[in-house]
């Protein structure tokens, strides 16, 4: 990314973020006196928990702790807040006006609206991120049976696991890759896909216990296979990559690859490459071009743009992440308004798109209106 690109990317981000935060500070300030009765320790507190998730990332990228996960971890929980808290003061705002108009409130009751509205949003928001907490430690499996209209040789059934958005880090740590190795064994794919997203960031809280080491996939029979996303880009691809590959994991990185009874794998390297290092991917045509379209072609592409292309260009089968699903309602009626399929299945032509939730999380370990997943796909062939 260009370095005029980050200042005003990071200006923006940070001027919603302050001003979500002032909004929420005023409100609590305005609302409950004791607040205003110990105005520098409300500060004091308000400040570090505001400010918990900049100094966890700062912190890690410098060096990586304990320290900086535990803020992370409270600057995560803290944003989850931020979010629902602003939600509902705000619509406690328009009440508050509509009541105001009505003359069903007035300076003599203005105070106690305002405590109770403050209160009331403290145990919802409160409600919702414990339970979108719990929601974040059970992942389901999602299962598809899919036909393609191709011959794969002798092969009239391949079993697929895809995982997308692992996001290994100082939050998603040796309890969930684990967790995570132990369904995919359970499952007993023929092949085994990560979509992108394996690493959140910096690579600090990885390295620092060896995260991957944890990741094991013994009945994984035609391989392991995954593509690099935003992510992989965000935390330094010269040191992401090599620690994945290392690990055994076979990088498709604008790559072909041919697996038994013909099946083509697609792997494109994530379309963020070039925002953070002005790499170029190859058009999908030139990679379409490297392929047997006779036989099935899976595409491992981590953000579901440019579907069109997908469909315009023969792929039997899209595999996707990145969305998250939007992680925390309602962020999910954003992203469905930009991916024009931001979770779930689509077949567009005769071509087949699933894009996933995801496994981890960034940001808070909260859920709400989307489930950590794991995919499992039975693709079948046509035979002959």
């Amino acid at each position: 990314m260009k370095n005029y690109q980050l200042i005003i990317f990071l200006t923006v981000v940070l001027a919603i973020y302050t001003s979500a935060n002032v909004y929420i500070y005023l409100k609590g300030y305005n609302a409950i006196s004791a607040f205003q009765h110990n105005r520098f320790r409300y500060f004091i507190v308000f400040l570090l928990l505001a400010s918990a998730f900049v100094a966890g990332k700062i912190i890690e990228a410098r060096s990586s702790s304990v320290f900086s996960d535990i803020l992370n971890i409270i600057g995560g929980f803290w944003m989850a807040f931020m979010l629902y808290g602003f939600i509902f003061l705000f619509l406690s705002d328009i009440v508050s006006l509509a009541l105001r108009i009505t003359g069903t409130l007035n300076q003599g009751n203005i105070a106690v609206y305002r405590k109770w509205a403050f209160i009331i949003t403290l145990i919802t928001s409160f409600s919702l991120i414990a339970a979108g907490f719990i929601n974040a430690l059970i992942p389901v499996t999602t299962k598809y049976d899919l036909t393609i209209n191709k011959p794969a040789g002798e092969i009239k059934e391949l079993k697929i696991a895809a995982v997308s958005d692992i996001h290994l880090g100082s939050i998603i740590r040796k309890r969930s890759i684990r967790e995570l190795s132990g369904i995919l064994s359970n499952l007993k794919p023929d092949l085994v896909l990560l979509l992108g997203d394996i690493v959140d960031g910096e690579m600090g809280p990885v390295l620092r216990d060896d995260l991957l080491q944890y990741f094991t996939c013994p009945k994984c029979n035609d391989g392991l296979y995954a593509i690099t996303g935003n992510h992989e880009y965000i935390g330094g691809a010269q040191r992401t990559i090599p620690y994945i590959e290392g690990k055994g994991i076979r990088l498709l990185m604008d790559e072909v690859v041919t697996i038994e009874g013909g099946i083509q794998l697609i792997g494109r390297l994530d379309r963020d490459g070039k925002r953070f290092y002005g790499k170029e991917r190859k058009p999908l045509k030139d990679l379409i071009a490297m392929a047997d379209t006779a036989r099935p072609m899976i595409l491992l592409d981590h953000q579901p743009f440019n579907l069109e292309e997908t469909e315009k260009y023969g792929i039997d089968l899209q595999l996707s992440g990145h969305t998250h699903n939007g992680q925390m309602w309602p962020l999910n009626y954003i992203t469905s308004r930009i991916y024009e399929l931001s979770y779930g299945y689509m077949k567009k032509g005769n071509t087949h798109i699933i894009v996933s939730s995801g496994f981890g999380i960034w940001g808070p370990r909260v859920r709400l209106g989307s489930r950590p997943e794991v995919l499992f796909i039975t693709l079948r062939f046509r035979n002959g």
